[in-house]
């Protein structure tokens, strides 16, 4: 059960683990060949569509952050946390950090090419998903004509998440 302060206890949490929880997924990625192979799906849908900035929100200790930079995305990390802003900042100097949130999304319209929220927007209650996704699909820059898999753009090209924030269900059909 969620408290009225939810934000809060979830960064305070994050907050006092941030040390711990970078040491615990410091080889996730090296260990995980699914999240390498979805890292790098990612990572080449975002230079097919022309390539760009991408926020990885919910960012923890940057090592996904790091990863996508590896490959040759300009990417950057938002967290709620400080604390996990901080490691981030501290285990990969050079790449850009902030601390924001989710919730309140402090990006500009259309400004990135991509976002990934990996583990982060299960920390969301259910009611402030679909305000949370709106914030996404306005930071998000529609993609130039090109390739994009069918399961992640709907028509003009942009995240296909509009039916769903809506409040008509994944099977809804045809454009609103």
């Amino acid at each position: 059960m969620w408290t009225d302060d939810w934000l809060t206890d979830t960064r305070t949490s994050y907050d006092t683990v941030a040390v711990g929880y970078a040491d615990f997924v410091r080889d996730a990625i090296d260990r995980l060949q699914y999240l390498r192979a979805a890292l790098t799906l990612f990572a080449d849908g975002v230079r097919a569509a022309g390539g760009g900035p991408v926020a990885d929100i919910g960012c923890g200790p940057g090592h996904v952050t790091a990863h996508l930079h590896a490959l040759g995305v300009d990417a950057f990390g938002i967290d709620l946390s400080p604390g996990m802003v901080a490691v981030a900042r501290r285990d990969h100097p050079g790449l850009r950090f902030e601390v924001g949130s989710m919730t309140d999304l402090d990006l500009p319209a259309e400004s990135v090419a991509g976002m990934l929220a990996w583990q982060s927007l299960i920390h969301i209650p259910d009611d402030e998903v679909p305000s949370v996704i709106e914030h996404f699909h306005r930071a998000l820059r529609p993609l130039d004509e090109g390739p994009c898999p069918p399961s992640s753009a709907g028509p003009g090209g942009r995240l296909a998440t509009r039916r769903w924030v809506r409040g008509r269900g994944p099977d809804a059909a045809g454009p609103r």
